[in-house]
């Protein structure tokens, strides 16, 4: 058994290793280590098309887990307050849109949106005075729209388990002494379950800036840093698209790391 899961991990993380190991390649070949170089480094950080992908990515994955987190804060109290079964069905609806492909999510949310978009632009069109009204397009919008929902059922569950170790007694003893649920959720629920907000957030993020199959279907013109990684690698692989995977594998994992230093801290607090 142990010969069995070593073999597991080192067929998961050795290719890994390889890509970090000749990201720092000083030849152009990126299967052939000729020596050792930050040079591709420099090239990605200086590479125009790069910088723009960059910053569209963090653009999107800052909002769409800005949104993730508070609507499903929201959902996650929400749930809180129904009946067993009803919070057993959103449950299974939340857990469905976790484990679903990406692909499934891509193309729905391709299909949904041009059908609301269809819809909507001949009514804009209709109403709009002047002679070119806005047109509702793929971009930002829908990249965004679609991390965000995505991303917004982790957060759900993250914060929803939180609720539940937190028990009714504080709110009951908050409301004995006259608060307002506002005052209570303010002071009483929202501390308690910042820590988790903030893991749910930081995941959001992570899930939202590695993401490429939803986004390859919604993106439109716009250009995520995955999609351009893809582009590049079809013209083939160099060391400077190994740099950009270990500079992302690194951003990624200090996120993860920081939202589970949240919730195990958390958790042992209490």
């Amino acid at each position: 058994m142990r010969a069995l899961v070593t073999f597991v991990y080192l067929f998961l993380y050795t290719p890994i290793a390889l890509v970090v190991l000749f990201s720092f390649n000083s030849g152009r070949n990126a299967s052939e280590f000729v020596g050792f170089s930050t040079e591709w480094y420099g090239r990605a950080l200086s590479n125009t098309f790069l910088m723009e992908a960059l910053q569209n990515s963090l653009i999107i994955a800052f909002t769409s887990a800005a949104l993730a987190a508070i609507f499903g804060t929201m959902a996650a109290m929400g749930m809180e307050r129904l009946g067993p079964r009803a919070r057993a069905v959103f449950d299974g609806l939340f857990a469905a849109a976790i484990v679903v492909p990406g692909v499934v999510i891509g193309i729905a949310t391709l299909v949904a949106l041009v059908e609301v978009f269809g819809f909507i632009n001949p009514v804009i069109a209709a109403i709009w005075p002047g002679a070119q009204p806005p047109k509702l397009a793929l971009g930002y919008g829908s990249i965004i729209a679609a991390h965000g929902l995505f991303t917004m059922a982790l957060v759900t569950m993250i914060v929803k388990a939180r609720i539940a170790s937190l028990g009714r007694d504080i709110v009951e003893a908050s409301s004995d002494l006259y608060a307002t649920p506002l005052t209570t959720f303010r002071q009483i629920v929202l501390p308690q379950i910042m820590p988790s907000v903030l893991a749910g957030f930081l995941l959001a993020f992570t899930f939202s800036f590695d993401d490429f199959i939803i986004a390859f279907f919604v993106a439109g013109s716009n250009t995520t840093l995955p999609i351009y990684v893809f582009a590049s690698i079809r013209r083939g692989v160099t060391p400077e698209i190994n740099a950009i995977a270990t500079i992302v594998l690194i951003a990624s994992l200090i996120l993860i790391l920081i939202a589970r230093f949240l919730m195990r801290e958390k958790a042992t607090t209490n």
